[in-house]
């Protein structure tokens, strides 16, 4: 006993309480707007979460070891930003001192009503990437210039790079022109392969952009950003999963939030694409694809307005879990890998783009180089091998509350049928192999098709679609 009592005394007095790296200490600090201590702010070194007292100060007892400490920025305020888009909302634990003080800013906006940009899979492999990449960045900056009397930031679903963390740096740069923060998820791709481990595998993401778990809250949402993809320890091989950490972390920071809030989580890998959970296969393309132990999440996220956004498909498709939980699964940036302006299941390259009006959500995608109207895709007879007779309409953000009639010489004649199938355009585009340039690549089925054979195909044939918030797009399909 004697011996033990030396020796524990003999680690605090040669590293004192400056071994936070080493689990052994309690991290401390103030979180203040110009000056003066903020209470109630969420601050969690990624196991604990604790509240900052009246005067804005906050302990955390921290018995393993950490790379973060960091805050939930309230709604009112932001945190400060780096290179224009990276917010400053942590700090990296090191064995130099336990104390860390935070800075936040009174919001110039209102955030009760807020707007954010969603996008997925940007996948940059190299320069020429970037360059098309660009050109979608502008076309966000034009949109959002629309919103000047909103709060605007951005969320990023992962797969920033393609397997090139080289490039982070351009990336970075290249984002700067929005001039608003965005809050990034890590992907599969932004991975460090060929570590022996999960814990391995962030380091070069966390570097640049933080934490691969953190919240903030913006009016009455509150945001969550998680790392959903599970790196094995094996070559380049990933699985859906959330590990324990992250989930006894989330039950912790959801605990702050005001049951019936709006809830956001960003992450990059779906949780669930179908309505029904699918029997569990040992089948790696299954295992990647959706986030196996997803179900613990749905109960955490039942006492809220929940929204899960995610990407890693590189197509569009709605899904309803619950009454109050719809996953949006956003369409890549890059389309189909920079090979094409279009995704595998026709949609358009482009980005989600969410108004929140204090408790009331609104949503709708952005067609990159079309105006906000450009919701949907028609063909005449003849463009599907599969229905020669019919028209086809591909509308890419489609949830059950849409509704898609076709017309003839203005009358309306009934509503369409909805159909899994191909897009016309996408089996095109995955036919030319030379332009495409990976033979992996091809379309994909998509459930929101939608087909009627025309009673007068001579008629001057127009598509109307009513989305779930009532409003109307029009067009007439083009010979």
């Amino acid at each position: 006993m004697r011996r033990l009592i030396i020796y524990i005394l003999s680690i605090f007095l040669f590293t004192g309480y400056n071994a936070c790296i080493y689990g052994q200490c309690t991290i401390r600090g103030k979180v203040t707007c110009n000056g003066i201590g903020v209470n109630k702010v969420v601050v969690t070194d990624g196991i604990r979460c604790v509240e900052t007292s009246e005067n804005g100060e906050y302990a955390i007892p921290s018995l393993k070891p950490t790379r973060f400490v960091y805050i939930s920025t309230p709604s009112g305020y932001i945190p400060a930003y780096k290179d224009k888009t990276i917010p400053q909302f942590y700090k990296a634990v090191t064995g130099d001192t336990d104390t860390y003080d935070f800075e936040i800013y009174q919001n110039p906006k209102n955030d009760t009503n807020h707007l954010f940009i969603a996008q997925a899979d940007v996948q940059l492999v190299d320069n020429e990437n970037l360059e098309s990449y660009k050109k979608i960045l502008n076309d966000c900056k034009s949109l959002v210039a629309g919103y000047s009397d909103k709060d605007i930031f951005g969320v990023d679903c992962g797969d920033i790079v393609g397997d090139t963390p080289s490039l982070y740096p351009a990336y970075i740069q290249a984002s700067s022109i929005l001039d608003f923060p965005v809050y990034r998820a890590i992907g599969n791709h932004d991975m460090d392969y060929f570590g022996r481990s999960h814990e391995t595998s962030t380091k070069t993401f966390e570097n640049y952009f933080g934490p691969v778990y953190y919240s903030f809250n913006k009016g009455n949402a509150h945001y969550i950003v998680i790392d959903n993809t599970f790196f094995v320890g094996r070559d380049y091989f990933y699985l859906g999963y959330i590990d324990e950490k992250t989930y006894a972390w989330i039950e912790q920071d959801l605990s702050y939030v005001e049951k019936g809030a709006p809830v956001f989580i960003i992450m990059h890998i779906p949780s669930r694409l179908e309505e029904k959970q699918a029997p569990f296969k040992y089948e790696y393309s299954g295992l990647a694809g959706q986030t196996i132990n997803i179900s613990a999440l749905y109960e955490m996220l039942k006492p809220y307005n929940a929204h899960i956004i995610t990407g890693h498909m590189h197509y569009n498709h709605n899904i309803a879990h619950s009454s109050n939980i719809m996953e949006h699964n956003t369409g890549a940036v890059c389309g189909t890998w920079w090979r094409g302006d279009i995704c595998l299941d026709g949609t358009p390259q482009g980005y989600g783009v969410y108004e929140v009006n204090g408790n009331d959500v609104k949503w709708y995608f952005k067609s990159s180089g079309f105006d906000k109207e450009h919701q949907f895709r028609a063909y005449r007879p003849g463009a599907s091998s599969e229905f020669p007779e019919d028209i086809i309409v591909n509308v890419w953000n489609w949830d059950k509350n849409w509704k898609v009639e076709w017309l003839e010489d203005g009358k309306v004649q009934g509503e369409m049928v909805r159909f899994t199938g191909i897009d016309p355009d996408a089996k095109i585009l995955c036919s030319d192999r030379e332009k495409v340039k990976y033979d992996w690549i091809s379309p994909v089925t998509t459930p929101h098709l939608f087909r009627a054979i025309p009673k007068n195909r001579m008629a001057k044939l127009s598509i109307k679609v009513t989305d779930c918030f009532g409003n109307v797009y029009q067009q007439e399909i083009k010979q």
